[in-house]
């Protein structure tokens, strides 16, 4: 294929150019077949296509060279392979060029529907507003503010993080599954777009546990038991760090306190797997981190809590796969969610769009990013705060989002300020906070001619005389590739990854002739021991800088160490402040930019891609200069500009030190906690006085279904002899899961036989009395019906009958075993179900119904079932009935399937069926199933309008039913895995 390399050279620049005004040429072959040109001769299809795609592309080198071949005409292989190079641009330019264009359709509907959205919330949101309230619009509302104004009026009514906070004594649940995690040695960069964010959560995890108030720190990742990885990341538990001495005093200082890695199992643990692989897995591991968490609680209660269990302050997940496990236990535990998106699905697909190379399909099976984005919309819409890094990160990526629009998050935050009501509508408020950098390891030096003297002990210039002084071995390690080591070295640190753009670097200094002679080009991207080991991308990245390198004959000028450590980088950043250098961030987008913040406090100026966060930073610093990523040029001068001023280089050195505090952990972490304890608390642990008086004006209540431990006991699941449950509890313990029911099982106490009447009513009175005493739950989702919506007798009986009876015939299964059963249909319904395929209720410790938003018990007198107490008020949290109802009846009567409108005056395409509907279960009757749109546009429509539900088809999409967030998650089985195994 060594021929072709010109062809691929040519498709590659025809691919990548961003040439405009091609016309569309989609019926142009056919009509150029058999026509005959203007001098008679019949068409040339190669003439034809290499016109058609030079004529748009303005490719005249190729265009010569077919001219020179058709006029030599004595190759005809080489006129062959011209012909079919001219079909493949021609093929490949076009499909470019339809994809563009169906990105654009795409971005222009959704912008249309985020519109009509936010009109049809604005103009629901106005109804109950009076004439003068009425100013208060999206116009008035929504104003231009700086950076000061706003954090003033946004912090205004918050109460700040103080350090005499030390009562509090919270406990934090962070949560990041993929990567590998561990306090020491961090492996950064094992999976793609990880690395910042293991360093990340963990020096954040290490920063909370030393504030005043914080007492413990759980960082949850998965376990991995693999050769293929270090034996660390199979410990259940690393402690990173102690609590904060002040915070400590006394008696009240446990063992349990300060900063931990909580490793759980989940999915295969002797493998090492990347996180598109992980999705399948994500419910195992809320099993083992709630069993963890429950433990925890009675732990630290008896700590510190006075006997009572102290629960988590807050649950935040980190990247979709660890948000979607934080709404799962937020909805369990009944506790405040933060997310932290770190990379976006949506935004990584439209810039994997933009590049044409990839279908939407190809996209998918490669990424999951169907999945990613379904977990982080699901995300938002369970999430009280949301913290980003950048403000761009909100407007350009966050916004990309259904679940989220910046105006009406505005309009609903204002409406809540002056206690209106917002028809159940919510979005999640979001908070930039910057990430931190530990200074600890920092070492400021002055402009002395000491750093000099270390500079030249290290390459041999020390003068006679002088007491050699220790230099950091990294540094010779660098020094190597220089030919003089003296010269400002300009430093660049990042993986050797596409996006980072490392080659239009290189190119920029190669090209420079003043750059290259004044200064030196260090390279350090990630660790590498062959090339050929690493991905393409890498290795391709790697392959060019090699090849730039001779090409421009940077030798003696240009360092590319192969390996360096995590505790390396801050002799890296101290040697070429040494030298008086210059950090460089190239990126094409840079998503924050946490180098940057490090070269800052080592004294080096910047200089940094516009696009992203190196702006925010830029602007609180003001220690460098900012370029377009695409301009070699810009990239040159503002290095020459920087290294050849002096004057300049002192200024932007002095700025960063000067302002450098706004990145500190503290400041972090004080702006972190000051920003969560501004989210309203749903557990009465947490909760103020303002908590209550704002649950009260928004009708309804946000009791706690977690009073007691014992309340969890339905939301345990287990498989078989196997527990899901981690078993962080008692190590010589035999059965985790008996040890857990035996602790919720209350006393028995032995009465006399005159006495088992009245315990007999006690125990109808008590809460979930026969769950507390199995160990096992079997739940049957069984929904089967025929073309009239009535249920299928002879499907769904024998399958119930079956499962009941394959259980109890399992000995190790029918001990202390109870069946559930959910289901849509409603209460009488399923009870005349029951009854019609004789199957006794009692048979069920659990009754399920509509969709999840009831549960009942049976136990009662006369066989009556009994309402779960706490169920209704756990799942009307977020939840707005009517405006839900207005909004649905609007949008299934005006929108069709596929987007299409439906003429005012036609009939109603649904019915309200008030027999099955209660008072968290919306349901409609289906009257033209053909045209009604399909459930997942009517959710991606209402969470547009800032309305938090769960739509489904049900009885052959014969029926439709709306059910609160929370109901239709807590209800169903935790593992689907395991479940379909048991059955």
């Amino acid at each position: 294929m060594a021929g072709n390399e010109w062809i691929n050279g040519y498709l590659e620049a025809i691919l990548d150019s961003q040439a405009q005004g091609i016309e569309d040429t989609q019926q142009k072959p056919q009509a150029a077949v058999n026509l005959r040109e203007g001098d008679g001769q019949f068409f040339n299809p190669t003439k034809y296509f290499v016109e058609e795609v030079v004529t748009g592309v303005d490719e005249t080198d190729l265009h010569r060279t077919w001219l020179k071949v058709v006029a030599t005409r004595n190759s005809r292989e080489r006129n062959s392979r011209l012909e079919n190079m001219c079909w493949r641009i021609w093929h490949l330019t076009r499909k470019k060029k339809q994809l563009e264009w169906e990105d654009s359709q795409r971005i222009a509907n959704r912008r249309l529907e985020r519109e009509q959205g936010r009109r049809d919330a604005t103009e629901v949101l106005s109804e109950d507003l009076s004439e003068g309230e009425k100013g208060d619009g999206l116009g008035d509302i929504v104003q231009p503010e700086t950076p000061r104004i706003q954090l003033q009026r946004n912090l205004s009514n918050v109460e700040l993080w103080s350090d005499d906070k030390k009562e509090n004594r919270l406990y934090i649940v962070l949560i990041s599954l993929h990567g590998l995690v561990r306090g020491e040695n961090m492996e950064l960069g094992s999976d793609s777009d990880t690395g910042g964010q293991v360093k990340y959560v963990v020096e954040l995890a290490r920063a909370l546990a030393r504030m005043p108030g914080v007492y413990r720190v759980d960082l949850f990742t998965r376990q991995i038991c693999s050769s293929e990885v270090d034996w660390s990341y199979a410990e259940p538990t690393e402690m990173l760090t102690t609590a904060s001495a002040d915070d400590c005093d006394g008696d009240e200082t446990g063992e349990s306190s300060g900063a931990y890695i909580i490793r759980i199992p989940f999915g295969p643990r002797d493998k090492y797997l990347r996180k598109e692989i992980l999705w399948p897995y994500i419910q195992e591991f809320v099993d083992g981190a709630l069993a963890h968490i429950l433990n925890m609680s009675k732990v630290l209660g008896e700590q510190i809590g006075k006997g009572k269990p102290v629960w988590p302050y807050v649950a935040h997940g980190h990247y979709a796969d660890a948000g979607d496990t934080a709404a799962l236990l937020s909805g369990a535990l009944n506790v405040p969610m933060v997310l932290t998106g770190h990379s976006l699905g949506r935004n990584k697909l439209e810039q994997l769009l933009k590049q044409g190379r990839q279908s939407k399909e190809d996209i998918n099976s490669t990424y999951k990013i169907r999945r990613r984005i379904e977990a982080e919309e699901l995300s938002l819409d369970a999430a009280e705060l949301v913290i980003t890094s950048t403000r761009q990160e909100i407007d350009e990526q966050w916004g990309l989002y259904d679940g989220f629009d910046v105006k009406l998050e505005k309009v609903l935050r204002a409406r809540a300020r002056r206690g209106v009501n917002c028809h159940g509508r919510f979005m999640p408020r979001m908070a930039v906070i910057p990430p931190g950098v530990d200074f600890t390891n920092v070492e400021v030096q002055e402009d002395t001619p000491e750093g000099e003297g270390d500079l030249a002990s290290l390459v041999g210039g020390g003068t006679e005389g002088s007491s050699p002084k220790a230099v950091p071995t990294f540094w010779s390690e660098v020094m190597r590739f220089f030919t003089n080591p003296h010269k400002p070295m300009i430093l660049a640190l990042s993986r050797p990854d596409p996006k980072k753009n490392i080659t239009t670097l290189l190119k920029a200094f190669g090209e420079c002739r003043p750059l290259r002679e004044l200064a030196n080009l260090t390279l350090i991207m990630g660790n590498r021991d062959d090339i050929d080991e690493l991905s393409s991308g890498n290795a391709s990245v790697l392959t060019t800088v090699l090849k730039l390198i001779d090409k421009y004959d940077l030798y003696g000028s240009v360092a590319y160490p192969k390996h360096h450590k995590q505790s390396d980088v801050p002799d890296i950043y101290r040697l070429a402040a040494h030298t008086k250098g210059v950090f460089i961030n190239p990126a094409l987008v840079e998503p924050f930019g946490l180098t940057l913040i490090e070269a800052a406090a080592h004294g080096l100026p910047m200089v940094a891609t516009k696009n992203g966060g190196p702006v925010d930073i830029h602007r609180a610093l003001h220690n460098g200069l900012l370029v377009d990523p695409h301009d070699q040029e810009a990239i040159a001068n503002a290095l020459l500009k920087l290294v050849s001023e002096k004057n300049l280089w002192n200024e932007c050195r002095i700025n960063g030190w000067k302002n450098i505090h706004l990145f500190s952990w503290p400041e972090h972490c004080r702006t972190y906690l000051t920003r969560i304890a501004a989210c309203r608390m749903r557990h009465p642990q947490w909760q103020t006085d303002a908590d209550e008086m704002a649950a009260q004006d928004d009708e309804f209540s946000l009791n706690d279904s977690l009073k007691d431990v014992q309340d969890m006991s339905l939301r345990l699941s287990v498989d078989g002899d196997k527990p899901s449950l981690n078993g962080s509890l008692e190590p010589n313990s035999a059965d985790p899961v008996k040890q857990i029911m035996s602790r919720m099982r209350k006393p028995e106490i032995k009465s006399k036989p005159e006495l088992q009447g009245k315990k007999q009513v006690d125990n109808l009175n008590s809460k979930y009395p026969v769950l507390r005493r199995r160990e096992r739950l079997v739940v049957l989702a069984v929904d089967c019906y025929d073309d009239k919506g009535a249920p299928d007798e002879k499907s769904m009986v024998p399958m119930i009958q079956n499962i009941i009876k394959a259980v109890r015939s399992d000995p190790q299964m029918a001990r202390n075993s109870g069946f559930a059963i959910s289901t849509s249909m409603p209460l009488n319904e399923l009870t005349h179900f029951l009854k019609s395929a004789k199957i006794q209720v009692s048979e069920f410790d659990t009754l399920i119904c509509s969709s999840g938003s009831e549960v009942y018990y049976p136990g009662g007198e006369d066989g009556k079932l009994l309402p779960d107490p706490d169920y209704s008020s756990h799942i009307d949290y977020r939840w707005g009935m009517e405006g839900l109802k207005n909004t649905v009846w609007k949008l299934m009567n005006t929108t069709a399937v596929g987007g299409e409108s439906i003429n005012k005056g036609s009939p109603s395409l649904i019915e309200e069926d008030h027999a099955s509907s209660n008072a968290h279960c919306v349901a409609y009757q289906i009257k033209d199933r053909s045209k009604v749109m399909r459930v997942d546009d009517l959710r991606q429509k209402l969470r547009l309008r800032g309305l938090r539900c769960h739509p489904m088809y049900c009885r052959s999409s014969t029926r439709m039913q709306i059910v609160p967030l929370l109901a239709s998650r807590s209800h169903r089985p935790i593992s689907k895995k395991k479940t379909k195994r048991k059955i």
